[in-house]
């Protein structure tokens, strides 16, 4: 290893060493009695990793902002790629990853959570998508990926004495070892036909006809089974609304948040940037799970009275809307909307369940629909961002969803997609109907609780500053955007 590779990775070595910090250093300190019963690290222990975990994601933030106009290199015998296009997706991991921790504090110390471990699984598990969003080679992305899964299946079930959640976490557990089997498979049958695991050597073998076309056809297929399962993409969806609900809100917003932006980083790699010359195998695979992933997560979300299970199956339909951004093959501008719709959907996402988790307390989880009776009545203005977040998700003018929408919806009319564009659009105004019916709950039902929103006076702010950016990116879209495209296009042409 060269010291310019040393350099280059310093940011993901930064964080590896703050992971060990905390896992090694920190038990030595004090434990302190919390109450009667309960005795965890805290504030010592705890607190400290807390703060340092905060200061550290904030240091990256800043070095993976300073170079997303950097060019393009490849380091470790090209097994791992630094372009504007993984910077500006690791910053937007890093912020993702600090305010989830910021709107959860409260809920893990209410839950005995607040621990030194559950924060050093959280690191872990960004940096597996630091390794996903840079892997250049096959093997460098699975690695990644499973540093991340296997991080959140023992967070799913870390909560002590919750059932649910250790249901949870052996579901995910599970099917995650089935997708990646499927994924491994299909990298296999890739790698026997192109004689590499390395993406550029995979684009170049293809550009050709292959000779092994047929061995080529089903690893993609398993290839994508696998990548649908860790997108949430129907018919790979089962794991979704389960683990979702079952799972700490904490931890459910750390699976639905951060991790959607590695795994459009992972599937933009490897189909556009290992196979984009067998487009013609993938792309009906994708129409069909892009249909599906919008009709049942739509039509399914109706039905849902639990908050949690109502945004797990949207996620399924967003995961499919973003999905087809990736049918307009060669279209940078196509993939630059795919970009920028997953960046809006974790911030409108991170917004929703912290505010759900700023809803909950000691004894109480806000998980219903129902649990948000009034609340305009209760705190005018937490449902004012919670109608921000909704109208985004639901792709209601002037959020910054309605933007990301309409653009992956011009992508697709532009490439000849008119009818997908259509069907899309209807999908969107069933989805809406969930989205408004929380917004109605909130201003025009009488409260059921109507005690003082009081507390977390740091995660409210930082609430507040997340749903205006919501509404300011919507109306004033160019910085974001332009981000995006120049990010891509550096990337494509790299």
């Amino acid at each position: 290893m060269q010291a310019i590779d040393l350099l280059e990775i310093l940011p993901e070595l930064i964080l590896l060493l703050v992971i060990c910090f905390i896992l090694l250093v920190t038990p030595f300190f004090k434990e302190k009695e919390v109450n009667d019963d309960d005795v965890f690290f805290t504030p010592n222990a705890a607190g400290f990793a807390y703060q340092l975990t905060l200061l550290t994601l904030l240091v990256l933030a800043i070095m993976f902002g300073m170079r997303v106009s950097d060019d393009p290199v490849r380091i470790m015998n090209g097994l791992y790629i630094v372009d504007p296009f993984s910077n500006v997706l690791k910053s937007v991991s890093t912020i993702a990853v600090m305010v989830t921790l910021i709107y959860s504090k409260q809920y893990l110390i209410d839950r005995q959570l607040f621990r030194t471990d559950y924060i050093a699984l959280v690191l872990l598990a960004l940096l597996g998508q630091f390794v996903m969003i840079s892997g250049a080679n096959m093997l460098t992305l699975y690695l990644g990926l499973e540093l991340l899964a296997l991080s959140t299946y023992t967070l799913t079930a870390m909560r002590p004495n919750f059932p649910r959640g250790i249901e949870a976490g052996m579901k995910y557990f599970i099917l995650g070892a089935l997708s990646s089997g499927f994924l491994l498979y299909g990298m296999s049958m890739i790698y026997g036909a192109t004689g590499s695991l390395d993406l550029d050597d995979i684009l170049r073998t293809t550009s050709n006809d292959p000779v092994m076309h047929l061995v080529l056809s089903f690893g993609i297929v398993f290839l994508l089974a696998g990548l649908a399962f860790k997108l949430g993409a129907a018919p790979f969806h089962m794991w979704v609304p389960d683990v979702y609900d079952g799972a700490p809100t904490s931890v459910t917003l750390l699976i639905g948040g951060a991790p959607k932006i590695a795994a459009f980083a992972i599937t933009f790699r490897l189909l556009v940037g290992g196979l984009q010359n067998l487009d013609v195998d993938w792309q009906p695979i994708l129409i069909f799970l892009s249909v599906t992933s919008l009709i049942v997560g739509n039509l399914t979300a109706i039905a849902q009275t639990n908050i949690k299970r109502m945004l797990a199956y949207s996620t399924i339909s967003h995961m499919g809307f973003l999905l087809l951004g990736f049918l307009c093959v060669y279209d940078e501008l196509a993939y630059s909307a795919s970009f920028f719709y997953a960046v809006t959907y974790v911030l409108s996402t991170l917004g929703t369940f912290g505010l759900l988790m700023i809803l909950s307390k000691k004894g109480f989880e806000c998980e219903t629909i129902e649990d948000l009776k009034g609340l305009n009545r209760r705190s005018p203005l937490l449902a004012f961002i919670m109608l921000l977040l909704m109208f985004s998700l639901a792709g209601i003018p002037p959020t910054v969803g309605f933007i990301a929408k309409l653009s992956i919806l011009d992508s697709l009319v532009d490439a000849g997609y008119l009818g997908l564009a259509i069907f899309a659009v209807m999908a969107s105004l069933i989805g809406a109907f969930y989205y408004l019916r929380v917004v109605k709950t909130m201003y025009f039902e009488e409260p059921t609780d109507t005690s003082v929103i009081s507390g977390q006076g740091f995660a409210k702010g930082i609430l507040t500053i997340n749903g205006i950016f919501i509404l300011l990116a919507g109306i004033f879209p160019a910085f974001l955007t332009t981000l995006c495209l120049q990010a891509m296009r550096t990337s494509l042409q790299g």
